[in-house]
């Protein structure tokens, strides 16, 4: 008998009995009557397996305290509140001191018991975490599987967890395996893999045509290679919607097409840790519409969109969001970034203080630092026209209360800025990439059934703000006779 551990059908006097088997404990299967009043209304009922740990009982106190008792049967029964209907359930105790020590389901860690919703768990799945499909085990008998490839905690590996069969050292506990952003909630024992599923056999975004000119999967004509590019705050990648510098760009023949050349190489479909379908990348380019995106909830006009193509599901990234990967390695910080699984609790990003329930963030395992997306995906480093060297993204309350924009020519009262260190040249994020940086001039979107469009920065003036009378610095939103600054005051003046 196969004794790696979890429930096994046995028939013993004729009778299919299902039976957990501990990798470590011989488990005595017996039968015991129900005694529950649901099943004594259902004389029907079958009798139901029982696991009982030849080790030592555990102990279990009482709800007043008061007393102990041993636990010598099982299943014990409680009445289940997630279901349609109130069953009583089983709960298959393992009576070993391990596992009273550790207080745990032996597959989900969750109490001294089995779950029944745990026996059957799904045997082999696909997660957003990891690329290749994982199997649940009963225990791990090796070390090497330590931490968790999602929440990156210990695993007990006395505890049932999911591992991978091709990577030899990746696991990720039960309950982490099973979350609904992780798990499609699809089981795959026994459908075999199909080619269209693996993202590596995609063909690349573009080909090459001759030497420095390709052609682009999402674009007609073709494009060739530029180098040493002077800054121009006017031209922008077609994918990120981003001000190029002096860098490597790909530029059309015949249009003002560009691209960064990093989103040149972004691939067709990818396999994201925010969400457990693929998702394929898509132009908006037909001049009208917004979204926000799944990870930082910013405003999205124009650019490129990793997409979910599943009718049922509306998630969608940014292309500057869909390149955190894990573990993400940011300049700003010493150790390796990890995205965060428990976005119920309140927590405060070091960069610019403050982070929503909306909004994913990234955590430092090693330390306390916590970064949200949105400040993860500014470019570490940035150009500005009156400045010949390259602006750091900063942050720290003692530098900034002592310079001033110099673009709006306010106090820098923000958090985090932009800062050249040999001419102290200082300037809010948002002055130098507008409120709304993901929001394309020439786009056209609706706020309360508006047209709303979106224009460069004006090089004559900047015009009063009708909502928050303010400058508007970079971007002008306009309708009618009518201008905002971003998003947000468009939204309150519509």
């Amino acid at each position: 008998m196969d004794y790696d551990g979890g429930f096994h059908e046995v028939e013993t006097d004729g009778k299919l009995l299902l039976v957990y088997h501990h990798p470590k404990y011989r488990p005595i299967p017996q039968i015991k009557s129900t005694s529950s009043p649901d099943e004594a209304a259902n004389q029907d009922h079958p009798p139901l397996p029982l696991f009982l740990c030849p080790s030592a009982r555990d102990q279990k106190r009482d709800r007043k305290g008061s007393k102990l008792w041993l636990l010598t049967s099982s299943p014990e029964y409680v009445i289940s509140t997630t279901r349609a209907y109130h069953h009583v359930l089983p709960l298959f105790w393992c009576n070993n001191e391990k596992f009273g020590e550790h207080g745990g389901c032996g597959i989900c860690l969750n109490s001294n018991f089995v779950h029944r919703d745990c026996m059957y768990s799904p045997h082999t799945i696909k997660i957003s975490r990891h690329h290749h499909r994982i199997s649940h085990v009963s225990s791990l008998r090796y070390e090497k599987y330590d931490p968790c490839g999602v929440c990156r905690q210990s695993i007990d590996g006395d505890y049932g967890a999911y591992t991978c069969n091709k990577c030899g050292d990746y696991a990720v506990h039960s309950r982490c395996a099973l979350g609904k952003d992780v798990w499609d909630g699809e089981e795959l024992e026994g459908i075999p893999e199909k080619d269209e599923d693996d993202i590596t056999q995609d063909a690349p975004p573009f080909c090459k045509i001759s030497k420095g000119v390709i052609h682009y999967f999402l674009h007609d004509h073709h494009l060739r290679l530029e180098e040493d590019i002077l800054y121009d705050e006017n031209k922008l990648c077609e994918a990120c919607v981003m001000p190029v510098s002096e860098e490597k760009l790909y530029s059309c023949t015949e249009c003002d097409f560009i691209l960064h050349e990093t989103c040149l190489k972004a691939r067709r479909r990818i396999q994201h840790a925010l969400h457990p379908h693929l998702l394929v990348l898509k132009a908006i380019n037909n001049g009208y519409g917004d979204f926000r995106c799944g990870a930082c909830w910013r405003s999205v006009g124009g650019g490129f969109v990793y997409q979910c193509p599943k009718d049922e599901c509306y998630f969608k990234l940014d292309v500057r969001c869909a390149s955190i990967s894990e573990p993400f390695d940011y300049q700003g910080h010493e150790h390796p970034l990890f995205l965060s699984i428990n976005l119920e609790k309140d927590a405060f990003c070091e960069v610019c203080k403050y982070i929503d329930r909306c909004n994913q963030r990234l955590n430092c395992i090693k330390c306390d630092f916590i970064m949200c997306i949105q400040c993860a995906t500014l470019p570490y480093k940035a150009r500005y026209k009156s400045d010949k060297h390259f602006l750091t993204l900063s942050w720290g309350e003692e530098r900034c209360e002592k310079y001033w924009c110099e673009e709006c020519e306010d106090r820098v009262e923000t958090t985090e800025f932009y800062w050249c260190n040999d001419c102290c040249t200082t300037l809010h994020t948002a002055c130098l990439f507008s409120k709304d940086p993901y929001m394309k001039p020439g786009q056209c979107f609706e706020i309360n059934g508006k047209e709303v469009k979106i224009l460069a920065k004006s090089t004559t003036s900047r015009p009063i703000c009708h909502y928050c009378n303010k400058p508007c610095q970079v971007k002008i939103f306009s309708r009618d006779n009518r201008t905002t600054c971003s998003w947000r005051c468009a939204f309150f003046t519509y």
